[in-house]
C-alpha cells in the first residue's frame, strides 16, 4: 500500500457559518438579516425552514469547541454575523455581540485552535437591504466600517481572516438565479452586487494594512471545474463561458485588476455592464496574503444555441452524485488549483471548504456510518496531495462542514456535517467521517 503524507505544518480545519449554526436570532441585540426576512418569506426555503434556533450554537459553542479539539483540528473557520455587531447596518456597535464572539475566540485559543474568521457569509443586516443592499455603494462604506471595529477588536487574537465568502453565490445565486436571500432575478443586478462586494473587499484589505493589523487576510471565492464535451471550438467556448462565470470572473480581478473582456462582452450582449468607477479596479487588487478556495463538484458541457446564460448546457457522463445532486469530480480538484496557481501566481492557497452532502441515518448507537461521505473525503485528500508534490502552494484544507445545519434554501433536509445534529434535542454525534479526518490528522495522512 501507498501512503499519502501530508507537510507537518499543514492546517487541517472545519468551517461552518453564523446564520446556518448559531440560531439566538433575537437574542442580545441581535437585529434581522436578509436571511431572516427570506426564509420567513413563504416558499423560499423547503420546508419553510429557518435559523431561529438552527444548531443553537450561540449557547453551545463550548460543545462545538470541544468537538473541534477532540478532532485535533489546527484552525476553525466560522463568520461574524454583521447584524450582531451592528443590530442596523451602521449606527452604534452592539458591545453584547463583540462579547459573544469574544467568548468563542477565547474558547478557541484555550483549546489551541486558531480561529480563522469570515467577515461576510451572507447575512447582510435587513436594514441595509431595505436601502438597496449591495447595490447601493454606500454599503461598501458599511462594510468597512464594521470590518474595523471587528479588525480592532480581535487584533492579535485572530490572525487569518477572510472578507467575503463565495461573492458568486451573493451575487448571482442571489440576485440574477434567486435561489438565496434576497432572490431577486436581475443580470444588472447581480453583476453591480458582484463588482461592488469585490470593491468592499478592497477597500477591507486597505482598512487591514492602513490599521496595521496582525496576520492575515485574504477571500474566498467558490471554483467550479467545467470541461468542454469535445474538442470543438464551440463545444470550448461554451465550457469556458461556464467556468468563468464562477471563476475568472472573480479571481482576475483580485488578481490582476481586470474582468475577462470575453465575459464583459458576452455581458454586454446580454444588455448587461460592469459599474466601475475611477480606482475600483485598483481597490479590487489590492495584494491579499492567500486565496480561499470552496470547491465541490465540476461537470462537462456543450455548446447549445440560448442553453441558458452561456449557451451552453451540461452533459452527464456517469459521475456519482451527492444527495445535493452534484458531481463528485474529486480530480476537478486538481485541475482548478493547478490552473489557479498556473494562471495568477505562487498566492498561498487554502481549500476553505470541501465537503459532501449525504442521507445520514443515526443507529441505536447514535452512530453515522457514513461511508459515502467518507469516500467524498477520502478522495478529494488524494488531490490535494498531488497538488503539493506538484509545487502548488496548497497550505490547508478546512472540511465543510462541522455540523449538519440550516442548508439555506434547501432548510434541514439537507446534511454536510461530519457531525450529526438531531434537530429535536440539539445533541452532536461525531459520524464515521469526524473519525475518519480525525486519524488523517492524527497520522498527518494516511494508507491508499
Amino acid at each position: 500500500m501507498a501512503r499519502i503524507e501530508f507537510p507537518k505544518d499543514f492546517v487541517w480545519g472545519t468551517a461552518t457559518a453564523s446564520y446556518q449554526i448559531e440560531g439566538a436570532w433575537q437574542e442580545d441585540g441581535r437585529g434581522p438579516s436578509i436571511w431572516d426576512t427570506f426564509s420567513k418569506t413563504p416558499g423560499k426555503v423547503f420546508n419553510n425552514d429557518n435559523g431561529d434556533v438552527a444548531c443553537d450554537s450561540y449557547h453551545r459553542y463550548e460543545e462545538d469547541v470541544a468537538l473541534l479539539k477532540k478532532l485535533g483540528v489546527k484552525a476553525y473557520r466560522f463568520s461574524i454575523a454583521w447584524p450582531r455587531i451592528f443590530p442596523q447596518g451602521t449606527g452604534e456597535v452592539n458591545a453584547k455581540g463583540l462579547e459573544y464572539y469574544h467568548k468563542v475566540v477565547d474558547a478557541l485559543i484555550a483549546a489551541g485552535i486558531e480561529p480563522c474568521v469570515t467577515l461576510y457569509h451572507w447575512d447582510l443586516p435587513q436594514a441595509l437591504q431595505d436601502k438597496g443592499g449591495w447595490d447601493n455603494r454606500d454599503t461598501i462604506d458599511a462594510f468597512v466600517k464594521y470590518s474595523e471595529v471587528i479588525f480592532k477588536a480581535f487584533n492579535g487574537k485572530i490572525k487569518q481572516w477572510i472578507t467575503f465568502n463565495e461573492t458568486w453565490c451573493v451575487s448571482f445565486l442571489s440576485n440574477y438565479i434567486g435561489a438565496h436571500a434576497p432572490g431577486n432575478t436581475d443580470l444588472q443586478l447581480a453583476i453591480n452586487v458582484a463588482h461592488h462586494c469585490m470593491v468592499a473587499h478592497g477597500e477591507a484589505v486597505k482598512k487591514f494594512r492602513e490599521l496595521g493589523i496582525q496576520g492575515e487576510i485574504g477571500t474566498t471565492h467558490n471554483l467550479y471545474w467545467f470541461e468542454p464535451y469535445s474538442t470543438s471550438p464551440e463545444d470550448v467556448a461554451a465550457a469556458h463561458r461556464n467556468r468563468a462565470y464562477n471563476n475568472e470572473w472573480f479571481m482576475e480581478p483580485t488578481f490582476k485588476g481586470t474582468y475577462p473582456q470575453f465575459m464583459v462582452d458576452w455581458f454586454k450582449a446580454k444588455g448587461a455592464s460592469v459599474p466601475i468607477l475611477p480606482g475600483d479596479m485598483e481597490t479590487i487588487s489590492q495584494k491579499i496574503d492567500f486565496i480561499g478556495v470552496n470547491f465541490y463538484s465540476g461537470g462537462f458541457g456543450r455548446y447549445k444555441k440560448d442553453e441558458g446564460l452561456f449557451d451552453c448546457e451540461e452533459v452527464q457522463i456517469g459521475f456519482d452524485k451527492t444527495y445535493m445532486d452534484w458531481n463528485v469530480y474529486a480530480d476537478g480538484l486538481y485541475k482548478v488549483l493547478s490552473w489557479a496557481h498556473e494562471e495568477y501566481g505562487d498566492t498561498p492557497i487554502y481549500i476553505t471548504e470541501n465537503g459532501a452532502c449525504y442521507e445520514d441515518a443515526l443507529t441505536e448507537e447514535n452512530r453515522v456510518h457514513d461511508v459515502l461521505r467518507t469516500e467524498y473525503f477520502r478522495k478529494h485528500f488524494i488531490q490535494c496531495h498531488r497538488l503539493i508534490e506538484s509545487g502548488v502552494p496548497l497550505k490547508g484544507y478546512f472540511a465543510w462542514s462541522l455540523l449538519d445545519n440550516f442548508e439555506w434554501a434547501e432548510g434541514y433536509r439537507k446534511r454536510f456535517g461530519i457531525v450529526y445534529t438531531n434537530y429535536q434535542t440539539l445533541e452532536r454525534h461525531p459520524k464515521d467521517s469526524y473519525y475518519f479526518i480525525q486519524d488523517v490528522i492524527k497520522n498527518d495522512g494516511f494508507e491508499v
